[in-house]
């Protein structure tokens, strides 16, 4: 009997991994196809590749909804990966919030009764009607018989064996990309998959989710304001969450927050101020700020919901952020590309002078007064036409910083079109400047440092001459000058005139199988044609490479 209720079991399991081995394909194809310039009637523009891209965008999100929980976290992740897919793709990502189904009311409390048992009792006037409902859980209001207010998360059913077996294929998936010469170049898949796993099982867990709620608020005990829900350990478990009702406009809602009496632009100052808090004093943060996890209490206190998702900085990464705050601040382009270097945001095998180019060219036009009202979604959006397709890792710490600063930057611009980021951060950036908070003395020896080898070099100067001098005159001295740009134009033009041979050869091979096939003997046609599917991979990734260097030579020249 076991054994007919494993084959249906490994039948469904067998369904499951060809529909995402399915979504997974017809994806890559896209993002193949969306690179050939002659695939746009017309001619390629940027607006029409940005409608193109934003119809793939919405592909890809209508598919990872239909594939279910596990696939709507992981695209909530992508999303905050400008260095996997395109900014349009990762833009339209970001908006898979607030759009899941709720599951029936009858399982909703059929979960609560087999979790709680007989603590159910104090659970009384449980509102069918969830309040919202999410890719994990769906949320609904109820009062205990101490009269207390407090809301119930309750965990879809079934969803940990789905979610078991979707990160089981997802691995497989990330395994055959990383040993692909082309789509494996730059990126470890194999770590994306693998932190994808850790960041979604331990979502599951919910008494997870109450202890990251209670610290959370109790770093916020003293500020009245910011409000942050209390946990009822009582009635939580693995699969239920019970915290405190707290009522509020959402923080996206301008025109109900001015009906309400409240300063939107307030409201924005202290978002941004408790997000760099977080980062700066606390080093643990909210994770996953979107509108539908924010609301404004009727006094104007900020409310925080949904604690799933945090993000914790090391202490190693908050002094690697100080150094690249101060070298930002200076414009120092190669020091801030060094500390990128070390941080494991640039592969340490890369060429940095068009990395120093560019990032140069991000300082001069982000950090340059007057400052922008929007300082981080631009450098957000010269960061993903950097990264993507290029050989940078964005560290799984700095991912979501990332995505909360552009986050509040955002919400803030829509609360107030006056609102700077950069005004708000300076006290907090402050700390990170001497080394995060250690005190003042650590910039003072940083510079000694500096100075000191910068003294040691001074002093060699002379000896260093007097040997390159004796190496040039005895004709042992060899100068190379390497020319960037021709390099690069040089490489190009061998690339796109192996592209044409090879076009001709496929020309070649097409014909002589057409002229095969209408002969007495059809089948030599399979000849030619075996021979073209070799030459047409090779066309393929001519035609990738080609692309890559376009597009790198176009952000170059419009940064110029």
């Amino acid at each position: 009997m076991s054994r007919w209720r494993a084959r249906p079991l490994s039948w469904r399991r067998g369904l499951r991994a060809l529909r995402i081995w399915r979504t997974v394909l017809a994806l890559l194809f896209l993002l193949w196809w969306d690179s050939c310039g002659w695939t746009y009637p017309g001619g390629v523009s940027p607006e029409r590749r940005q409608t193109r891209q934003q119809q793939r965008a919405r592909w890809l999100t209508r598919e990872l909804l239909q594939l279910g929980s596990a696939f709507i976290k992981l695209g909530q992740l992508l999303s905050a990966r400008p260095d996997v897919l395109p900014a349009g793709w990762v833009a339209e990502l970001a908006d898979l919030q607030d759009k899941v189904p709720a599951f029936p009311f009858d399982q909703a409390q059929a979960l609560l009764e087999a979790e709680l048992g007989a603590r159910c009792a104090e659970i009384i006037d449980l509102d069918e009607n969830p309040l919202a409902a999410a890719s994990l859980a769906q949320v609904h209001r109820a009062s205990l018989r101490s009269g207390r207010q407090v809301v119930l998360k309750i965990q879809r059913p079934g969803l940990e064996s789905l979610f078991r077996l979707d990160l089981e294929v997802m691995q497989q998936v990330a395994s055959v990309l990383q040993r692909h010469p082309q789509w494996g170049r730059g990126r470890d898949w194999v770590a994306i998959a693998q932190e994808c796993r850790r960041v979604l099982l331990r979502e599951l867990d919910f008494r997870l989710e109450a202890q990251h709620a209670a610290r959370f608020r109790q770093q916020f005990l003293d500020d009245p304001r910011i409000r942050v829900p209390g946990v009822i350990w009582e009635l939580s478990t693995r699969q239920v969450l019970c915290l405190d009702y707290l009522p509020g406009i959402k923080i996206n809602n301008r025109p109900e927050l001015l009906a309400a009496g409240i300063d939107p632009g307030e409201v924005a100052e202290i978002g941004a101020a408790s997000y760099l808090q977080q980062l700066v004093r606390f080093g643990f943060f909210h994770a996953d700020p979107h509108p539908g996890n924010l609301a404004v209490a009727s006094d104007g206190a900020l409310i925080y919901y949904d604690f799933g998702m945090m993000g914790q900085l090391s202490e190693r990464l908050r002094r690697r952020l100080g150094s690249m705050v101060r070298a930002a601040a200076s414009r120092d382009a190669s020091a801030l590309v060094e500390e990128m270097q070390v941080a494991g945001v640039i592969a340490a095998d890369v060429d940095l002078g068009p990395v120093r180019r560019l990032v140069r060219l991000m300082l001069r036009d982000a950090l340059t007064p007057p400052f922008s009202a929007s300082v981080i979604d631009k450098l957000s959006g010269d960061l993903y036409e950097l990264v993507y397709g290029q050989p940078f890792r964005l560290p799984v710490e700095l991912i979501f910083v990332m995505r909360a600063l552009s986050t509040f930057e955002g919400v803030g611009r829509s609360l107030d079109p006056g609102f700077s980021l950069v005004g708000i951060a300076k006290p907090y950036l402050l700390p990170l400047m001497t080394s995060s908070g250690s005190g003042s003395n650590d910039l003072f020896n940083e510079l000694g440092r500096q100075v000191g080898a910068l003294s040691s070099r001074a002093v060699g100067i002379p000896r260093r001459l007097d040997e390159s001098l004796e190496r040039l005159e005895q004709g042992d001295l060899q100068l190379q000058i390497r020319m960037g740009e021709s390099d690069r134009q040089f490489r190009r033009m061998v690339t796109a005139q192996h592209s044409v041979g090879q076009s001709v050869l496929l020309g070649g091979l097409a014909l002589a199988a057409a002229v095969l096939g209408a002969s007495v003997r059809p089948l030599w046609a399979l000849l030619p044609l075996g021979a073209a599917v070799p030459v047409g991979m090779g066309w393929l990734k001519l035609q990738v490479k080609l692309r890559k260097d376009a597009r790198m030579e176009s952000l170059s020249s419009s940064k110029g």
